[in-house]
Parts: structure tokens; sequence; C-alpha cells
């Protein structure tokens, strides 16, 4: 589970002053269902994630990930969770199978459970032909699904993706929310931040509207949908900003 409750984000800008990246968020994101956190770029979603993910220390509010404190406990945090984003930030010079069995060793898991694990994700996420290539070889597509791999190379509790799809082509983008998916079935808590409309429809059980730092909306799809008399998200998404 994520606890969120009244995150707060601000940082001085030479030119803009004091910036206020994130302000008041509160939300709580549940085991077995994808909490979509949506919003245009510059919204503070990726702010929020980094925050979650303790890269980021928060300037107030407070927030739990998998029941450990982002602040006094970074290091607990960071074993509970997976971080997918836009950002592949691969060593190079590293295969794809050396730089998945390479994390795994950083979690701790023994030989046998690290061949087990990568045997398993290299064949789910379609990786056996690109194994033992170079990092600095593969196309973006291919390093998105190492990234993939890294990140649940130790079977984390919490998932977070951060634009995750940004760049990639159709196929790879549908076997990234294939995955979303199953880390819900597997009643994997997971926080999930976009700007496409159809990606928070299909994938998210709740999405918060996040604008200028501030979760304006939150609800399923349908409660949404009820509350501002609209069918299509992306019209629910101007009228919530916009308002």
């Amino acid at each position: 589970m994520i606890e969120v409750q009244g995150l707060c984000k601000r940082f001085r800008d030479k030119k803009s002053g004091l910036v206020h990246a994130v302000e008041s968020l509160s939300c709580i994101c549940q085991p077995g269902r994808v909490y979509g956190l949506l919003g245009g770029n510059g919204a503070g979603k990726t702010t929020t994630l980094r925050m979650l993910a303790t890269i980021l220390s928060p300037t107030e509010g407070t927030a739990r990930v998998a029941g450990y404190d982002i602040v006094r406990q970074p290091e607990k945090v960071r074993q509970s969770i997976g971080f997918l984003s836009t950002a592949t930030s691969l060593y190079g010079r590293l295969s794809a199978q050396e730089l998945v069995a390479y994390f795994g060793r950083l979690h701790g898991l023994s030989d046998d459970l690290l061949r087990r694990n990568i045997d398993s994700l290299f064949a789910r996420l379609e990786m056996g032909a690109f194994r033992d290539r170079r990092c600095d070889d593969l196309s973006t597509g291919m390093k998105q699904k190492v990234s993939l791999a890294r990140m649940l190379v130790h079977d984390p509790p919490v998932m977070i993706f951060d634009e995750p799809t940004s760049g990639l082509d159709v196929v790879t983008s549908r076997t990234i929310l294939d995955f979303i998916r199953e880390c819900r079935e597997s009643g994997k808590t997971v926080l999930f931040s976009t700007h496409v409309m159809s990606e928070a429809e299909k994938v998210c059980d709740t999405i918060g509207i996040l604008h200028a730092g501030r979760l304006l909306a939150e609800g399923s799809l349908a409660e949404l949908r009820s509350r501002y008399r609209q069918q299509n998200l992306e019209d629910i998404f101007v009228q919530v900003v916009e308002s």
C-alpha cells in the first residue's frame, strides 16, 4: 500500500522564484489495484513519484510505502519498490542478463532464485533474443524491457511506473501495459503516471487528476464520468483543469 498525506515539494528557481511543484497531495493506493496519476507536462507527476521512491525529499508532509516512512526508512522503501521511468539509465557495457543479475544481487537474491527469476522474466518479456547483447546495442524498446526486468527481479510488493510507454512503439507499449495488469492481478500495489488518456482508461482502477502540483479530482472512471457528466476522459480532464 501507498499512503500519502499532505505531501509537498517546493524549490527555488533563479527565474521563477519559489516553485510549488507538489502541494498538499493526499491519496491512498491499495494492493491489487492500479492508481493512475493523470496530468500534463509539468503537473508534478514525476516529482511526486520521485519523492515516493525516496529519490527526492519532501518539503512537507509524509508518505508510507509498504508500511515504511519515506523519510525515516528510505532503505526499506527502496527494498519494497520497483521503479520504472522513461530514463532507462542502463550500464551500456553489460549485457541485458548481466545488468538484471547485478540488480538482483544488490537486492540480496540467492543464485538459484536469481536464475529462476531472470529466466521467468526474460521468457515473459520475450527477451531471449537479446539477453546476451550489450545494453549499448539495444533499441529503445529493448532497453525499456531490460529496465522492466530490472525493477521486477526482486519481486517487490509496490510498483511505480512513471510515463513508462513514452517514446515506445505500439507493441512494446502494450507489453508494458499488460505487465501492469499482471502486477495488479498478483496483488501488487501499482502507481502509474501518464498523460495518455487511453492508457489511463485501459489499466487504472482509480484516477487522480494532477494539475499545477495539486490533486484536483479523484475516483474511478465511472465515478468521474458521473460526477462531471462526460463520457470521454479527455473531456473530463479538460473540464477539471480549466474549472
